[in-house]
């Protein structure tokens, strides 16, 4: 984790804990500790506090009866929701922006895809996991739809610390990049209606990992 500049910190410390959660770095279950992360980030207390105030008012956090804080657990019917918005709102996202895609996001994209390849010959789950959040949202911001791109961030916020029980499955690990590969060669010819079904596919054949090792997260 970075250290946090000295400046906006109740919004800093807001994006930063957010991206947490969308990145994985924090746990199902998981109580957030406002002394620890305010030492991590490096600043005080009290932005910290307010920052998981925030979070909780989103519902992206937890407060249980005894005002601690926790990064929530999903029950299988709400993960099965969630699956259909993401399925929805990505596919979407990405249809937009196939016609909107530039060379040089091609050229990231592309570059995403061949560093998630390397990480999973390796055994680099934290390396894939964190290329594979580039790759999607790589994409996204090619839809030129704000509002949307901020969905999918708040709904990743809620799914990402399940995220990195991806790789931990045997049966996923070797079928990981199909999608992916499939959304590149997609977007290579401007094929919105593709480029929504292989995210589909790619969310659809994620959760069906996720859904059977739900309890595994906690």
């Amino acid at each position: 984790m970075l250290k946090l500049e000295h400046q906006t910190l109740n919004d800093r410390a807001y994006g930063a804990l957010k991206q947490e959660l969308i990145s994985g770095g924090f746990s199902p279950g998981q109580t957030l500790v406002i002394r620890k992360l305010a030492e991590t980030f490096g600043i005080s207390t009290t932005p910290i506090r307010e920052a998981l105030q925030r979070l909780v008012a989103e519902r992206l956090l937890e407060m249980q009866n005894n005002r601690s804080v926790i990064v929530p657990l999903l029950s299988a019917p709400a993960f099965e929701e969630l699956t259909r918005i993401r399925i929805a709102v990505e596919g979407l996202a990405g249809e937009m922006a196939a016609s909107r895609m530039t060379e040089s996001g091609l050229v990231d994209i592309k570059a995403a895809l061949a560093g998630m390849q390397q990480a999973i010959e390796t055994g680099d789950a934290k390396a894939y996991l964190a290329l594979n959040e580039a790759f999607h949202f790589a994409i996204y911001q090619h839809a030129g739809a704000p509002i949307l791109l901020n969905m999918i961030r708040d709904l990743w916020g809620r799914v990402g610390p399940y995220l990195k029980l991806l790789m931990q499955a045997d049966r996923y690990v070797p079928q990981s990049n199909d999608a992916h590969r499939q959304i590149v060669a997609a977007l290579e010819q401007r094929g919105g209606p593709a480029v929504r079904t292989f995210i589909e596919e790619d969310i659809t054949v994620a959760a069906a990992v996720l859904s059977a090792n739900l309890g595994a997260a906690t």
